[in-house]
């Protein structure tokens, strides 16, 4: 009779260490998913996003843009707006939000 209670103990032990492990194993398993989430989806959009205010913020009159497929020169710029002066002369106001691309009016010297 002593000899099942052992055998019991023995199992209810290897139940017990079976489920603290398991909760480790998921909470590692959560871990490993955070970390992946955050180096393959929000840390490039962060960047992207850094990169694209820096681009909107250095704008300057003479610069060539695409804002919503429409290509300008930029004519003058506001707070919020950029107005663009189109190949036909027409000038048309746009949120810096919606511009896309931005190419100096300065060529880069060469050495």
């Amino acid at each position: 009779m002593n000899l099942f209670s052992t055998i019991s103990f023995f199992a209810d032990n290897a139940q017990s260490a079976a489920k603290s492990g398991g909760y480790m194993q998921t909470l590692i398993m959560l871990a490993v998913a955070l970390v992946f989430f955050y180096f393959i989806l929000l840390r490039p959009e962060q960047k992207r996003r850094k990169q694209a205010k820096y681009m909107r913020d250095s704008m300057k009159k003479g610069d060539k843009v695409t804002a919503m497929g429409m290509i300008g020169t930029i004519d003058q710029v506001t707070d919020n707006t950029v107005i663009l002066n189109t190949y036909d002369g027409a000038k048309i106001e746009v949120l810096k939000a919606a511009i896309t691309d931005v190419q100096t009016s300065t060529p880069v010297e060469k050495a």
